[in-house]
This record gives C-alpha cells, sequence and structure tokens, in this order.
C-alpha cells in the first residue's frame, strides 16, 4: 500500500464532476447563501483558501491562537430560585457539581436583603462570578459592601447591565462589556453581532482616559446560534477584529479580553422542548471549538419555568463536553479548516466594514438614534422568520417534524419574554387552532403509492400548528370522494394526489363538495388554478410556502365560514 498513490483532482476537475452529477441543474444550485450575506461554496481547498488569503491566512491563524486565554470554556450555570434558601442550596450543589462561575441575575422572586448579600459576598471572595444588572441601583450591586476592603482586589468577576456600574477597588471585576446578546435576541446576523461589538468597545474606549484602563475592565459577551460553523467562525473573527481594533489605538502587544457566550434563546421553542436540549448541546459545542472563555447553557424549560433537573442537565451538557471530547487539550482546534478559516476571513471582511460605516455615522449611539440600528435588525429578524416559516431554515419539532399532541405551556419566563424567538408565530397560531377545536381533513385520491407523498406533506404542514388531521382511505371514484366529503366533519380538506389524477377529478370534486366545507389542493398547478379558484378552492398547499401565512388564512376562512 505504501506504494499506491491517488492522482489529486483539482478543484475545477470536480467541479465537471459534480456538474455531470447535477444533471442539468446549474453548478451555482451547490452554493449557499447566509443570512449575513456570505456565499458558502460547495467545496473548499488549500489552494483556493491560499489564493483568496495568501499571507493574511498565516496571520489569522496566528492572531487567533495569541489571543486564546490560558483558561477556556469555564462553566457559568445560571441559579434560579423561589427563595434565597433555595438559591443558596442549588448554589452549593451547583458548585459541588463542575459549575466554575457563580452565575446570578438580579431579577428574582426573593428580596436582597442585606443578610443574603453578606452570604452572596461569601461566595464572590472564593468564585469568579457574573452577575446581571439593571442598574447602578440595583439592589445586588449592594453586594460589594459586603467584601472586606483587604479582600477586593482578589475578586474577579463580570458585570452585564445596560449602562456601565462603577465600582470602588475591585480592579478585577469587569464592568465594561459589549453585550451583543441583546441584538442577537432582536434578530442581528453574525457580521451585525462582531461590528457591533467593536462600535460599543470604541464607544467605552473613548470615555476611559488610557486604552489599558478600558482593557482591563472590557469583555465581549456573544449569544451562540445553531449555525454550527458560522458560530465557530464568529467567536475566531472576533479575536482578529480585537487585534485590529486594538493596534488602531497603537497597541503592539497582544492584549487578551474575556470572551463570554451563551446558548442563544431565539432559536428555543416552547414546542417540543426537550429538541430545545439538542440546540444547546450544538451551540455549546460551538462555543468550545470557538474558544470561549465562559459558557452558559440555558435549560431546555428556560423559557418557562427551568427546574433543578433541568438546570443539572444544562450544566452537565457543558461538562460532556468540556471533559469527554478532549477538545480543549487542543488550541485553536478549528484553526486550518479551508471552511472555517474562509468563513472566519469574510467575517472579519464584513464586520470591520460595518463597523467603519457605524463609526462614519458617528458612532454606536448616533447610529442607533438615526434608527439604522433598528432597521438594520428589522431586516434582519425579518428575513430570519422568513426562512422559518417557509422552511428554508429547519426548526426541528416546531416547524418541521412536529409534536402535534405536544400541550403548548401557557407559563412564561419573565426573564426571557422579549427575546425575538422565531418559533413564536407557530405557538401563537397553534394556541388559537387548539383553543378553536379546528377539524381537518385529507382527501387522498387514487392508491396509497400515488397520494401518500403529498398526503404525509400535508400532514406534517399541519402538524405545525397542532392539527391532526382525519385522513381519508384512497379513493378510487370521484364519487367516492364526495361521499367522503359530505361524512367528515372536517371543515377544512386538501385533496392529494399525483398530478393526473388531481387534473382529473378536481373540477368534478369540486363540483359535488359540501359548501361549508373549504378545499384546497396539495401541489402547485399553475395551468389549472385560474379556472379551480374561480369554482370554488380555497388555494393550494406546497413546498416553500409560508406555513403561518397560509394557516392564518385558512383559519380567517373557516371562521368567515362559520358565520
Amino acid at each position: 500500500m505504501k506504494n499506491i498513490e491517488f492522482e489529486k483532482p483539482s478543484y475545477s476537475q470536480w467541479q465537471d464532476a459534480a456538474i455531470k452529477a447535477l444533471k442539468g441543474k446549474p453548478f451555482e444550485s451547490l452554493l449557499t447563501k447566509t443570512s449575513e450575506g456570505i456565499t458558502l461554496e460547495p467545496l473548499y481547498t488549500q489552494e483556493s483558501l491560499v489564493a483568496k488569503l495568501g499571507d493574511e491566512l498565516d496571520k489569522q491563524v496566528a492572531t487567533i491562537r495569541s489571543l486564546q486565554n490560558n483558561q477556556v470554556f469555564r462553566v457559568a450555570q445560571q441559579v434560579y430560585a423561589e427563595t434565597s434558601e433555595a438559591f443558596f442550596a442549588q448554589l452549593d450543589d451547583s458548585l459541588a457539581r463542575g459549575n466554575e462561575i457563580v452565575t446570578v441575575d438580579s431579577r428574582v422572586n426573593f428580596v436582597w436583603t442585606e443578610e443574603v448579600l453578606a452570604r452572596l459576598a461569601t461566595y464572590f471572595t472564593e468564585y469568579s462570578f457574573k452577575i446581571t444588572v439593571k442598574s447602578q441601583d440595583d439592589p445586588l450591586v449592594a453586594v460589594f459592601n459586603h467584601i472586606p476592603t483587604e479582600q477586593r482586589e482578589a475578586v474577579h468577576g463580570f458585570i452585564l447591565c445596560e449602562k456601565p456600574i462603577k465600582l470602588v477597588e475591585l480592579p478585577n471585576v469587569r464592568t465594561l462589556c459589549a453585550n451583543t446578546v441583546a441584538y442577537h435576541n432582536e434578530g442581528a446576523n453574525a457580521v451585525q453581532e462582531l461590528a457591533y461589538a467593536l462600535a460599543l468597545a470604541a464607544k467605552y474606549a473613548e470615555q476611559e482616559e488610557h486604552f489599558e484602563a478600558f482593557a482591563q475592565q472590557f469583555y465581549v459577551s456573544f449569544a451562540i446560534d445553531t449555525q454550527f460553523f458560522t458560530e465557530i467562525a464568529k467567536l475566531r473573527a472576533f479575536k482578529v477584529l480585537w487585534k485590529a481594533f486594538s493596534s488602531a489605538y497603537g497597541v503592539t502587544e497582544n492584549v487578551k479580553i474575556p470572551t463570554l457566550a451563551e446558548t442563544s434563546l431565539r432559536s428555543f421553542s416552547k414546542l417540543d422542548v426537550y429538541v430545545n436540549l439538542l440546540r444547546a448541546a450544538n451551540e455549546a459545542l460551538s462555543g468550545l471549538i470557538g474558544g470561549a472563555d465562559v459558557f452558559t447553557v440555558h435549560p431546555h424549560d428556560a423559557l418557562t419555568k427551568p427546574t433543578e433537573q433541568s438546570v443539572r442537565i444544562a450544566r452537565n451538557v457543558s461538562l460532556v463536553l468540556k471533559e469527554e471530547t478532549n477538545v480543549l487539550k487542543i488550541i485553536d482546534p478549528a484553526g486550518g479548516s479551508y471552511f472555517i478559516e474562509s468563513l472566519t476571513a469574510d467575517f472579519v471582511k464584513e464586520a470591520w466594514a460595518l463597523f467603519l460605516d457605524i463609526e462614519a455615522a458617528g458612532g454606536i449611539d448616533a447610529y442607533s438614534a438615526s434608527g439604522l440600528l433598528a432597521e438594520a435588525l428589522a431586516v434582519s429578524y425579518q428575513a430570519r422568520i422568513q426562512a422559518a416559516q417557509t422552511r428554508k431554515q429547519s426548526l426541528i419539532g416546531t416547524n418541521i417534524y412536529a409534536n402535534p399532541d405536544d400541550v403548548l405551556a401557557s407559563e412564561t419566563n419573565p426573564l426571557f419574554a422579549d427575546v425575538k424567538r422565531i418559533s413564536i408565530p407557530f405557538e401563537q397560531l397553534r394556541g388559537q387552532m387548539t383553543a378553536a377545536d379546528v377539524k381537518t381533513g385529507i382527501l387522498a385520491l387514487g392508491s396509497l403509492k400515488s397520494s401518500k407523498p403529498r398526503a404525509d406533506f400535508v400532514s406534517g404542514f399541519l402538524n405545525t400548528v397542532g392539527l391532526v388531521p382525519e385522513k381519508s382511505e384512497p379513493v378510487a371514484t370521484v364519487e367516492e370522494a364526495l361521499t367522503w366529503l359530505q361524512a367528515t366533519d372536517a371543515k377544512y380538506v386538501v385533496i392529494a394526489g399525483n398530478d393526473e389524477t388531481t387534473k382529473e377529478w378536481v373540477p368534478a370534486i369540486l363540483a359535488g363538495k359540501p359548501a361549508h366545507v373549504i378545499v384546497d389542493v396539495a401541489g402547485k398547478f399553475k395551468d389549472e388554478e385560474e379556472a379551480w379558484l374561480a369554482h370554488g378552492l380555497n388555494g393550494f398547499i406546497f413546498a416553500g410556502q409560508n406555513i403561518i401565512e397560509k394557516l392564518n388564512s385558512v383559519f380567517a376562512s373557516m371562521k368567515e365560514v362559520q358565520r
């Protein structure tokens, strides 16, 4: 075998073979456009990467590795409790079972009394912490009053607040945060998050007397979404951007700053909630490979009411990845990947350009005041919503492979009520359909073999909003079809059959159907569309259609018929 050599095909040879395999489809059909506007190639090679980046490739890899902190992927599991006693009990349990960062949101159901704060302060002197507060006057901020002066220099942690707060004699507590999670939850894509992080950094840097003082207090926080490689590239790209940013201030040495990250809640759903656990694990692995220094995995039921068990499972997601994958034994494990290096470079280029546009507009505050920030986020959010509702982006258990029997939780965790989740339209419409006890059906034409593909598609389509259609046995004649329509309780029926049978039978079915039954046809029939609609057809169901718009229209028609 040592003497066997395989010819190394060139990219053009591979492309020729791919075109033949496509059997008439254009090669461009293999290209994928991301939400950031970046085109993904079907194949990345060393030659294409070197041609794209040249000497910048080695600089990119070296920069990322030189800015990696020694302690990576420390577990920061948030504590959820109804009382202060339960809070400390759960905190002790989490720290004993792998949690490394005391993580607290000040918005709790108990009061931050002096006694509670004094007890919490003892943890802050022993462990690093990450706390979220509303303002300088937040009751939780008073915890630092209970830390003895002689111990304050040894206290390490992060404070997340919309407006940075000022602390006295706590030099190792970072309070200047480029928190991109808020933008992420509004719909921002990876390029926007990176640019906004730099713009916030520029704002805070200008407010400090020296860059060194700024850098000592600064950190960045990202949410990690389900696009696995995109999120790895995002974290890596920030290090390159940070190096360029600090260089613009005349800093030549490597200044390492912490990167905090958490699983994305905009991809979480109240439907089939255990799928959230799978999403979180996927996102956490992105964070691990991408080089996040501190990571929080939100429990799969974070949208409603986390339990001790769900918090433990979330924490164990981080621990399994950290201790069982061996990823941390490698510096920058994604480094050298042709695809990820290319995507990292794309993000660096696009984010830096957007950052310069923001600075030209007067900085992040002026950019926001002008309405440009809100406009950009709205466009990104609508694109994301459209992708989910047309299934260009899958949300397992919600817009595809949905469980129609799943009971939608009515409770909402107030901590995350404002997140613009892409599953919300599906949850809302499911609630309305369930309350109205909507009855639907599928009329299968011809043989089982010919009708099943479209019948299964329609069933999955309706399942996304909790509808379980009554399915007819495949009917062999128009008369059988009309008999079934007369007998069914369904007020909305979709006809499913192959093209030939559907074209032949639909006119007669429309002529004889009950007036109270709304009928759609599965598939696209452009030549017959006008005539069928004129004779009582409601419309069509087909792949690529906006599920929410279609079913909202059907629901409205059903209510109109009932009047």
